[in-house]
């Protein structure tokens, strides 16, 4: 069977196409065989509140595809400019890497990919932050 597979922890929620769906008492385990199933594990989301940074906020452009909150063709506008905005100023090769990766999976309409690319980035820009302001 292919697809996607979801281990869940006990009373863990994830978001399925606009769904909140919690686990039980026990780990289980999901298939999902619907191909382009916007799938977010709400222990990754980023809350409004926190949107608070310019990788916060392209990472935020992504999960709102997935939450089913904004539409695909203009939050992938969106998030190639987020993300060409990005791209000038993280210059090293790992961040290159990330964001031409978190591109590509834009361009494919791959908005949980996308995301998961720009979450890498989360910690580096955290670094850069906490020099800029010491």
């Amino acid at each position: 069977m292919s697809g996607l597979v979801l281990k869940l922890s006990p009373k863990e929620r994830v978001l399925i196409n606009g769904a909140v769906i919690e686990n039980g008492d026990r780990r289980s385990r999901l298939s999902i065989v619907t191909p382009n199933a916007n799938i977010l594990r709400l222990r990754d989301a980023i809350h409004p509140e926190e949107v608070n940074t310019p990788v916060r906020r392209v990472c935020y452009i992504a999960q709102l595809v997935l939450s089913g909150d904004a539409e695909k063709s203009e939050a992938k506008l969106q998030l190639l400019r987020g993300i060409e905005q990005l791209s000038q100023i993280l210059v090293d090769d790992d961040s290159r890497s990330l964001l031409d990766s978190a591109s590509s999976a834009a361009m494919d309409e791959q908005f949980y990919l996308a995301m998961k690319h720009l979450r890498a980035l989360l910690p580096r820009e955290e670094r850069l932050l906490a020099a800029r302001l010491s």
